[in-house]
């Protein structure tokens, strides 16, 4: 029997998988020829976490952090415990599918476990439960909190999604035996740098208009000053000859003369790859557009 390969366990806006292919181009190739530890300040869904870790058999290690500490408990109980997470899950979806055809029931089940999820209150294994369970019956796997750090994304209009994906969740924790787990903020990550490591950026990214921001990730806003500081901190990993990419919106490809990336990043390489954008609450607006990759190895491709 073929053996499940991990992929992200979670729908997450912004998710990295439809970038891979452009990604695999700007690696750098030298780096990758040795054993080398693999970085991610920003892990999300953890789409290119688990590329790399499939198809990179030189990657000594990997350091992954956030600074949502649902996700990262998420991830925790992932590694540690699984089969418990396993059957806390399939209690939820086999509550949820009984609800199929009763839509105000379901509704009602739904914010129960919602309200239940931003008490906090659970113990960890339900929590990572309550967590998996909200993405994947919320709307469009949406992650999103107010000030006071409650989730307040409506359900979406799911008729049997699943919710307990057994042989991935066995999967992953298998993969995440050799990641080393962090919650903080993403500068604590210097720490565990080698003589050859790869960060990954995928911060969240700067809105493309005041109406499209999605990046209420966390209670704290990720603005333009943490934009600055992000790219502060990617100057001193070049100081220190530390290898790293970096994704973001375009914010160009909405208005030729907003050039904070351009400027901001000048002295390095960035390079514009297609994309698609899904979640809008317009339909009209979705669809391809331009994302930026910028690095600071010297890259003699095109994307």
């Amino acid at each position: 029997m073929k053996e499940t390969v991990a992929k992200p366990f979670l729908k997450w806006a912004g998710g990295k998988t439809q970038l891979i292919a452009d990604i695999e181009k700007a690696l750098p190739k030298n780096l990758l020829k040795d054993e080398f530890i693999y970085i991610e300040p920003f892990v999300g869904s953890g789409a290119v976490l688990f590329w790399m870790l499939n198809n990179f058999p030189n990657l000594k290690k990997a350091i992954i952090n956030d600074i949502n500490e649902d996700l990262i408990n998420t991830y925790k109980v992932i590694a540690t415990y699984p089969h418990k997470l396993i059957q806390v899950l399939e209690l939820f979806q086999n509550e949820f599918y009984l609800l199929e055809d009763k839509i105000d029931e379901k509704k009602e089940y739904y914010y129960k476990k919602r309200t239940l999820y931003n008490t906090r209150k659970e113990d960890i294994i339900t929590q990572a439960a309550l967590f998996i369970f909200l993405n994947r019956t919320c709307f469009n796997g949406l992650y999103r909190v107010n000030k006071n750090n409650e989730f307040n994304v409506p359900m979406g209009s799911y008729k049997r999604p699943t919710i307990c994906d057994k042989e991935n969740i066995v999967a992953v924790s298998k993969a995440l035996q050799n990641v080393e787990i962090l919650c903080g903020d993403f500068e604590q990550t210097l720490n565990y740098v080698t003589n050859n490591s790869l960060f990954y950026f995928d911060p969240p990214y700067k809105p493309l208009s005041e109406t499209s921001s999605f990046n209420a990730y966390s209670k704290d806003e990720f603005n333009d000053k943490e934009q600055i500081r992000l790219r502060n901190f990617c100057h001193k990993l070049e100081k220190l000859g530390h290898k790293w990419l970096l994704s973001n919106s375009d914010v160009k490809g909405k208005d030729v003369n907003n050039n904070f990336f351009d400027d901001i990043y000048s002295k390095f390489s960035i390079l514009r790859v297609k994309a698609r954008r899904n979640i809008n609450a317009n339909p009209e607006k979705r669809g391809e557009l331009t994302e930026l990759l910028i690095t600071n190895t010297n890259l003699t491709i095109t994307i």
